[in-house]
């Protein structure tokens, strides 16, 4: 299909443009770009008047649950979800059943999101077998068959040593490692944020050491090895400024913090109510500020840490309850309401969601420049919406967010040219 996108404002910080501008899209990619009319046949024009045309959303952090979990939700359920928020290409994280460290689940999970036709799919192979960390997956073949990188996420059941190796072998063959920073004998048993509330609440904390720790190990052992590590879902204060420093002399170090930790804090959890229980877990004002301060920095990317359950996952006593958030179609308007606040230009937070992903995975997306990928998202900004069963796509219902008002809404969503979600 040849589509035409008049008139909106097209934000494209890979290439430094922002302007009004009219796209012309064959192919699957993007032919012409121009600020005025055009010769150009087509067989859909699209008005963006008053909207905001944007490289389509690269989530670093998702849980797609199949196979294996498709009581929780399904890949064909959240990428239907994701474009409608924006987002034209998920990474899967390896926690499935069987877990994703064959190259035949590698292909498992490419076949089924292309059958989907909604978003890409891009396989985070196991770092490990069975992700036990105990002994190495066959990293390079996991690469070959389409992973673009190789995490423990969201487990962090690894020795030093084997990450060392782990780090040493990946270094070699240039592959990304994704990494969730957590001393799992320093978080022991807790659920929340060490502090105030888990005290008031008798809930089991969290100290920020058990991030902290683990992160000055990784940075330690990434340094050693010469390997690319992102460290994905930090959630502290300290780790911003351990973070940043580390990026300063180290290139190949990136992270990204789940966009609804730049919203929500320990306060939050004084209801008992299991939709706040997160990993990692929700921490201080002071920290939340800390992080935001942090993707306006550009210390971070922002992903959406989408954790989809089934109603029974949230229903236990907190402490028994499964951690994670639904959270992929709140991550738009929660970032346009940092705009709002004039923490964020609109330009850095385009940057946070999609050109900063795809550097980070060496992928050549993100970015609205003449033959690019047509991987396109319309937004109007303006538009209000409510988080309620009715305008909720993905199969998980465990949002926090549920019953507010948001601001801020896609309208269509291009993959790879085609239109794959219109309003």
């Amino acid at each position: 299909m040849k589509i035409i996108i008049n008139n909106g404002r097209l934000i494209d910080p890979a290439n430094g443009v922002d302007g009004i501008y009219t796209l012309c899209i064959a192919d699957g990619k993007i032919q012409q770009i121009a600020d005025s009319a055009v010769d150009f046949s087509a067989d859909k024009v699209i008005d963006a008047s008053g909207k905001l045309v944007l490289p389509g959303f690269i989530d670093l952090n998702a849980s797609l649950r199949e196979p294996g979990y498709e009581q929780k939700a399904s890949i064909k359920s959240e990428t239907r979800a994701a474009v409608a928020a924006g987002y034209t290409t998920l990474c899967c994280l390896p926690n499935t059943k069987p877990v994703l460290d064959t190259p035949a689940v590698v292909q498992l999970i490419l076949d089924k999101a292309e059958l989907a036709g909604y978003a890409k799919v891009l396989p985070l192979g196991a770092l490990t077998e069975a992700l036990a960390g105990q002994t190495l997956s066959e990293m390079y073949a996991l690469k070959k068959a389409g992973c673009v990188a190789l995490s423990q996420a969201p487990n962090s059941n690894i020795s030093n040593q084997v990450l060392r190796r782990a780090l040493q072998y990946a270094s070699s063959h240039d592959i990304l490692a994704v990494l969730k920073p957590e001393d799992l004998q320093i978080k022991d048993d807790g659920v929340v944020h060490d502090g105030a509330i888990s005290s008031r609440l008798g809930l089991p904390g969290i100290p920020v050491s058990a991030e902290t720790v683990a992160i000055a190990q990784i940075i330690e052992l990434a340094e050693e090895t010469g390997a690319r590590v992102h460290l994905t879902g930090v959630s502290s204060a300290r780790a911003v400024r351990m973070i940043a420093r580390a990026k300063f002399t180290n290139a190949r170090i990136s992270a990204d913090v789940h966009a609804h930790q730049l919203h929500l804090s320990e306060l939050d959890v004084g209801t008992f109510d299991a939709n706040y229980h997160t990993s990692p877990p929700l921490r201080t004002a002071e920290d939340r500020d800390a992080l935001v301060a942090g993707v306006a920095k550009g210390v971070f990317s922002v992903s959406s840490g989408h954790r989809p359950h089934d109603v029974e996952a949230k229903q236990a006593p907190f402490v028994a309850t499964e951690s994670g958030i639904s959270s992929l179609e709140t991550v738009l308007p929660l970032m346009l309401e940092l705009v709002d606040d004039g923490v964020l230009t609109l330009v850095q937070m385009v940057e946070r969601l999609s050109a900063g992903p795809a550097k980070i995975l060496a992928l050549d997306l993100g970015q609205l420049a003449v033959q690019a990928t047509a991987d396109i998202c319309i937004v109007d900004p303006n538009a209000s919406w409510l988080v309620n069963s009715d305008s909720w796509l993905s199969r998980g219902h465990n949002s926090p967010f549920f019953g507010c008002q948001m601001k801020g809404a896609v309208s269509h969503t291009l993959v790879n040219g085609h239109l794959v979600f219109e309003k």
